[in-house]
């Protein structure tokens, strides 16, 4: 006898029709996922993303390779600390070398003792210039970056084409600092220390290039170990190239502290040596 095609459908849609019903009812795997989710990975698992590098990872070499200007200054409720940007055309900046850290773009530079350790940046008691500033909020300038940058600091910084560094006092105040390339990581290694006397008048002087071009006049001195000038000064000479960080002021006489480079690729018509200002000795007005 021949079975209409309804009854021989059913058994064959019994058995997978059981399964799936005891599937259903079987009690859940805690380590299985919930239906329509993707398992979890593991850190077993070979596929897994590897670990995110801590912010901080390499800050020990950061910091001494970049200037940092403050960016952004936000109180423990989120509010703008204005009294930090006194200098909206020169923000505070910090400088990391040698254990200390420089503090610039003040009423008064100051500098102090630093350790690091960990996401824990300590700063140490700073010293400062005593120069009196007309301003009065340049005065207040430096009690504020007094008050906010001491003891220990939460310290997260990253790199990249714009590194950032992030401070976070214990009273809640969080300081971000934009790093710049400073000139010993830019021309790959330490300058060479030396001093230029800048006369105070330039004069013409002959460049292929620049018409009517007029030179600094400078001459290179010596101090001692004491501070104190030593030998006799080089010869007048005409200064062609540029010093990074000078701008020179008809009338008025200066003793720079500089920091010589030496380029590993020369443009075209340019000098082999690239100068940058540390410092400015001494300053004096001439008259006529």
């Amino acid at each position: 006898m021949r079975l209409p095609p309804s009854r021989l459908l059913l058994p064959a849609l019994a058995l997978p029709l059981a399964l799936a019903l005891a599937a259903c009812n079987r009690p859940a795997d805690p380590a299985e996922p919930p239906p329509g989710e993707l398992p979890a990975t593991t850190a077993a698992d070979p596929a897994a993303p590897p670990p995110m590098e801590s912010p901080v990872a390499d800050a020990a070499a950061l910091l001494p390779a970049h200037h940092w200007k403050l960016t952004t200054a936000t109180d423990a409720q989120g509010q703008r600390i204005e009294a930090l940007f006194a200098r909206p055309d020169a923000p505070v900046q910090l400088d990391f070398a040698d254990g200390r850290v420089s503090v610039s773009n003040t009423c008064n530079r100051m500098a102090g003792g630093f350790t690091l350790e960990g996401t824990t940046l300590t700063l140490g008691q700073m010293a400062s210039t005593l120069m009196a500033c007309a301003d009065p909020k340049l005065t207040a300038l430096d009690a504020e970056v007094g008050k906010r940058l001491a003891g220990a600091l939460t310290l997260a910084a990253t790199a990249g084409d714009t590194p950032e560094l992030v401070l976070t006092n214990a009273g809640g105040d969080r300081l971000v600092f934009q790093g710049t390339p400073t000139a010993a990581t830019r021309f790959g290694g330490p300058g060479e220390r030396i001093f230029l006397e800048v006369g105070p008048e330039t004069k013409p002087c002959s460049h292929p290039l620049i018409p009517d071009k007029q030179c600094l006049q400078v001459r290179e001195i010596r101090f001692d170990g004491n501070g104190l000038r030593t030998g006799e000064p080089g010869e007048w000479q005409n200064f062609f190239d540029e010093i990074e960080g000078y701008t020179h002021q008809p009338g008025v006489r200066n003793v720079l502290r500089i920091d010589r480079y030496t380029r590993t690729d020369v443009p075209a018509d340019a000098s082999r040596h690239a100068y940058v200002l540390d410092m400015v000795v001494e300053s004096e007005q001439v008259k006529p």
